[in-house]
């Protein structure tokens, strides 16, 4: 059967999604709900998530334009027609989150005692405290740059904060150009002053003055003998995508550490971001230098890079903050803790392995809400430590720093068991943290790989083998998440652990597909891609639109991060056509249209903005009434269906079942953290009725509770 095509009008440009789904962002830092120090955070992560999309996404689209290439986006429009609207889709983003930071957020913080000082309204005292520290701490570190005939301009490192001063000389009156990289690598961006220097009553809680102010109003000692007639900020965003070729594995990461010291060096300028008081002359000056055309110009109205709002979080002043939240240890887990056996929390009769748990029935994850350390990493620790295991394999895509599960996966192998490790070296800007964990685990003895040559592996997977009673039983987790202790705290994810035979036998298959030569093409209960997960889902899709043709119960309701695929949105407009309600959670990107009448008038799209980043992933289909849960890493988009490893399963156990549904429920029911999608690609706010539901806060009170954070309303 031949996939159904979506027409151009029919498709919103991805890009464009995108700045819409950072404008969501930036409407949390905006929010007067939200607690003062909360919004500095989501301001922080609004700047942090434009750095990204230029660095990848727009430097894609100029180096398109540069290469001359006029193939047309999903939506019809040239590369340069997308860039043209991406900087008009910003402008008023950028204003709005300047306007909010120096007319709001720093007279509210310092109404509650946290003052973000300019270098200009410092007293004498602090004053004189400042470029004492300026001499002893930043001082000697300083490497002041000229531009004239015989010093041509200089390198200007991607993201680095720098200062464009206009020097004198009194003697021949000539006015020379100099750069000044602000030193941000081992200081913070806000210097803090010393509460004894804080004069007001009562004293303020925290006080700081920018790191760059420092800098700037000390650059007479970089320049003696010479006036300092004008300073300026500045800032450069270059291309940091990697190009890699495929290569075999020992090649691949020499590859890699080469094009990550080339990052580090940045490709060409995609954004020259400049504060908005800079004269002209001076503008020119930086345009000509760094190479950047003036429409790849920012003028920006307030201080640059407040990416580094987010050290604000670490002020103790909790009543700025969202309340503490610590997940819970699940109920059917709460014996199955090693450490609880080793303090002499509960006794040896009493607990029981982990393994024995899952051999009586699956368990269902929902991190934060469910405690990571207690569920992913004490599986991983048990089946290090068990003497029962003979071997353990995973996929690692993106880990914390300092990992407990890597921990445990090096004291496997000492413990003399077979551990294989999948390290995805490619995961974008997280690529020099796997390649150390990999030497690290490499030297202990684990074998590592690092996937199928030509496609990224995405999927979140484990399988542990173990000896019982002369036969051997296969433990699975399969996530959606990363297995990150420190993300795991921070956005929503879905996990499965299980005992299930078939589960175990399709992971093993799968990992073998992985490190070796085989070419899967069949699995028994997974949906894996790039083999069988695309052709499923739309034969899922299909099979809805069957039944609704039929008369019989029809729907889907799904929950992902992203939906840009546009044989998977041509399948949707069809599937509304036939009578199928869909029902869809997309946090970011989506580039289908609902409610346009004719095509989707059954499609609804919303998207929860809440305090943890939504990143789990769940699939719901009707199917005439015998309805089909699936939870996995997998968004519909392409690279995610064709050009990645990912891994989907299907929720059978029954209770499990419907603890999913009422989740995706209380997801499509809230009304307090979601926006609906318009037609247009606009989102709008919901408004709380006299039901006020807030999806993430209704899982943290269940928690409170005790209950599982699944089990929520119908």
């Amino acid at each position: 059967m031949a996939d159904p095509v979506v027409a151009p009008e029919l498709y919103i440009n991805r890009e464009l999604s995108w700045i819409a789904f950072n404008q969501r962002v930036l409407s949390q830092a905006l929010s007067e709900h939200t607690p003062l120090l909360e919004q500095a955070k989501f301001s922080a992560i609004f700047s942090n998530n434009l750095d990204e999309f230029f660095m990848v996404r727009v430097a894609s689209l100029k180096s398109q334009v540069e290469a001359g290439v006029q193939k047309l986006s999903d939506d019809g429009l040239t590369p340069s027609q997308q860039l043209a609207l991406v900087r008009e889709g910003l402008a008023p983003l950028l204003e709005q989150q300047q306007a909010h930071y120096r007319h709001y957020l720093k007279h509210q913080l310092a109404e509650q005692g946290v003052h973000l000082i300019d270098y200009r309204n410092l007293t004498p005292k602090q004053k004189d405290w400042v470029n004492d520290y300026f001499q002893r701490a930043i001082f000697p570190v300083l490497t002041p740059l000229a531009v004239d005939p015989a010093h041509p301009f200089p390198f200007i490192s991607n993201l680095s904060l720098n200062i464009a001063a206009l020097i004198r000389d009194p003697e021949s009156g000539q006015q020379q150009f100099a750069r000044v990289k602000v030193p941000q690598k081992n200081l913070p961006r806000f210097v803090e002053l010393p509460v004894e220097l804080c004069e007001t009553d009562p004293r303020p809680i925290y006080s700081a003055v920018p790191l760059e102010q420092v800098v700037a109003f000390n650059l007479q000692l970089l320049f003696p003998g010479m006036e300092v007639e004008g300073h300026y900020f500045f800032r450069v965003t270059r291309d940091a995508d990697l190009e890699l070729r495929d290569l075999e594995a020992d090649d691949l990461m020499e590859a890699l550490q080469q094009g990550l010291r080339k990052r580090r060096m940045g490709g060409e300028v995609v954004r020259l971001e400049v504060a908005d008081e800079m004269p002209d002359s001076v503008v020119e000056l930086l345009l000509e230098g760094t190479g950047v055309e003036p429409e790849d110009l920012y003028r920006i109205g307030g201080p640059l890079g407040l990416d580094d709002l987010m050290s604000l979080l670490s002020v103790p002043l909790p009543k700025l903050k969202d309340p503490p939240h610590r997940g819970r240890t699940p109920d059917c887990l709460a014996r199955a803790q090693k450490s609880l056996l080793e303090d002499g929390s509960i006794k040896a009769e009493e607990f029981e392995s982990i393994f024995s748990v899952l051999r009586r029935g699956d368990v269902l994850l929902q991190h934060p809400f469910d405690l990571f350390s207690t569920t992913v990493e004490e599986f991983i620790n048990q089946a290090a430590d068990d003497s029962s295991v003979l071997a353990i394999k995973m996929t690692l895509y993106r880990v914390s720093k300092d990992s407990p599960i890597i921990a445990a996966l090096i004291r496997a192998a000492e413990n003399g068991k077979q551990v294989m490790v999948l390290v995805e070296l490619k995961a974008r800007f997280d690529e020099d943290n796997n390649i150390q964990w990999a030497r690290q685990l490499e030297r202990s003895g684990v074998h590592v790989v690092y996937g199928v040559i030509g496609l990224k592996t995405h999927t979140k997977i484990t399988l542990v083998v173990r000896k019982e009673k002369e036969r051997l039983r296969s433990y699975c987790h399969i996530a959606t998440g990363n297995y990150n202790s420190r993300t795991a705290q921070l956005y929503t994810d879905l996990g499965l652990l299980s005992a299930r035979p078939e589960l175990g036998q399709d992971l093993a298959e799968l990992f073998n597909y992985l490190t070796g030569f085989s070419k899967q093409q069949e699995f028994r209960r997974l949906l894996v891609a790039p083999v069988t997960l695309r052709r499923r889902m739309m034969e899922l899709i299909r099979r809805e639109i069957e039944h609704a043709r039929a008369g019989r119960p029809a729907g889907i309701k799904a929950k992902m991060n992203a939906l840009v695929d546009p044989r998977i949105i041509a399948l949707l407009y069809e599937a509304s056509q036939a009578g199928v309600q869909i029902d869809l959670v997309v946090r970011g990107m989506c580039s289908l249209r609902p409610g346009v009448e004719g095509v989707s008038e059954n499609i609804r799209v919303s998207s929860v903005i809440g305090r943890f980043l939504e990143h789990s992933r769940l699939f719901w289909f009707a199917n005439g009434g015998k309805d089909e849960m699936y939870l996995g890493s997998a968004d519909w988009m392409g690279r995610n269906l064709d050009r990645r490893v990912e891994a989907v399963v299907p929720i059978e156990d029954p209770e499990l079942h419907q603890r999913m549904v009422r989740l995706i429920n209380t997801y499509l029911a809230d009304n307090c953290t979601a926006w609906d999608m318009q037609s247009d690609g606009s989102f709008t706010r919901r408004i709380p009725d006299d039901d006020n539901i807030a999806v993430q806060a209704e899982l943290m009170e269940h928690w409170r509770r005790g209950l599982s954070p699944a089990d929520n309303r119908e």
